[in-house]
């Protein structure tokens, strides 16, 4: 197998283990009772942001740990790594977006399943575009103090967005598609909670909360105070 062909095996792996593991991030701060220090992490609301953040820490993750296993192969592996860890977020962003604005535009309705191949496009290019700069020849028009910039910009930002979030729509949760006006980590969960107590389970109702559950609540619940 050429240099460049195992190079694309570690970087398809990265894409399904980023995958997993990110999406075992989106409940990972519930399951964990809501514990602070996890939502380093994992997602802590329905964000935009907090979706990319859950896709980030497995590729930085993954990315130190490939090194001491291609290191002997890759050529430009930080800048690599770094560019995939950039082109990941940007390209969701924007594929995530004009999903969004085609639907309405079209009446469509919104899938889960485009989505999270929004998702998986988006994981996979950042690794395609990394692929590509491991396997070429080693450059010297990018300084490496940029990388590490980029490295500091990328971690900065995903560390502490979650804690002092912008007030801005991409960081505004976004449950069951519609905008709550909530940044963050959220003063109350149990109105967002995925998975119901064995209590609840008990009274009745499915294990999972999901959106079309919360519907079918809702819709109970004004009927039986109409």
């Amino acid at each position: 197998m050429s240099r460049s062909s195992k190079l694309l095996v570690w970087e398809l792996s990265c894409v399904l283990w980023i995958c997993v593991a990110g999406s075992l991030l989106h409940f990972a701060f519930e399951l964990s009772d809501y514990w602070k220090p996890m939502a380093l992490f994992a997602a802590v609301n329905e964000s935009v942001w907090e979706h990319l953040k859950m896709y980030f820490w497995p590729g930085l993750f993954f990315a130190l740990a490939q090194y001491t296993y291609t290191r002997h192969l890759a050529n430009n592996y930080w800048l690599g790594k770094m560019v995939a860890l950039a082109v990941t977020p940007v390209v969701i962003t924007f594929m995530y977006h004009g999903y969004m604005s085609y639907t309405a535009a079209s009446g469509s309705k919104i899938s889960v399943g485009s989505i999270l191949m929004i998702m998986f496009l988006g994981v996979l290019a950042g690794q395609l575009c990394s692929w590509r700069i491991l396997s070429s020849k080693p450059t010297t028009a990018i300084e490496p103090r940029y990388v590490a910039s980029g490295y500091f910009g990328l971690v900065a930002s995903f560390s502490l967005f979650t804690y002092f979030p912008p007030q801005v729509f991409l960081f505004e949760n976004y449950l069951c598609y519609e905008y709550t006006s909530e940044y963050g980590i959220l003063d109350d969960y149990k109105p967002y909670r995925m998975f119901r107590t064995a209590e609840e389970i008990e009274a009745g109702g499915d294990s999972i909360w999901y959106c079309a559950n919360r519907s079918d609540d809702a819709t109970t619940a004004a009927l039986s105070t109409s």
